[in-house]
């Protein structure tokens, strides 16, 4: 399980005194055991799904932190969440492509049969399980809205 292989890295960032790696595994375990408690109190025990999700979160979040520290001209902050997101990323599946989302949302408009920016809702319904934690969220969206106003 993803969870244990987090635990097993911690313990590894720990003997090497990799002290960035070590805090973000750390962060990232309670993440996770906070996740774990609001879903289902002390007894549930986080899939590798729900793993991913956190990750994805936490990756997110660390964007959005640097798009802030950026424009208010923190650059060294910037700079550490850059470096927190990267080591998140690692655990995250292979990204799409922008060209691989272009060709999953054509064959995606082509399968709801969508026609106006209306049925941006089918095709992102549809869209959804197949690219879940392999593409952002922002740029599917923006692909599916494109496609859809040609």
């Amino acid at each position: 399980m993803l969870k244990q292989q987090l635990q097993d890295e911690l313990k590894q960032s720990m003997i090497a005194r990799d002290e960035l790696k070590k805090s973000v595994l750390r962060m990232l375990l309670s993440a996770i055991t906070y996740y774990e408690i609001n879903k289902g109190g002390a007894g549930y025990e986080a899939t590798d799904e729900d793993v991913l999700a956190v990750i994805e979160k936490q990756v997110k979040q660390r964007k959005d932190s640097i798009e802030q520290f950026e424009k208010a001209g923190r650059q060294e902050l910037a700079d550490k969440e850059k470096e927190e997101m990267a080591l998140l990323a690692v655990y995250l599946p292979k990204q799409l492509t922008e060209e691989e989302i272009k060709n999953l949302v054509k064959d995606a408009i082509a399968e709801v049969g969508a026609t106006a920016p209306s049925d941006m809702g089918k095709v992102m319904g549809f869209l959804s399980p197949k690219i879940k934690g392999k593409a952002d969220g922002g740029l599917v969206s923006r692909i599916v809205r494109e496609s859809l106003a040609q």
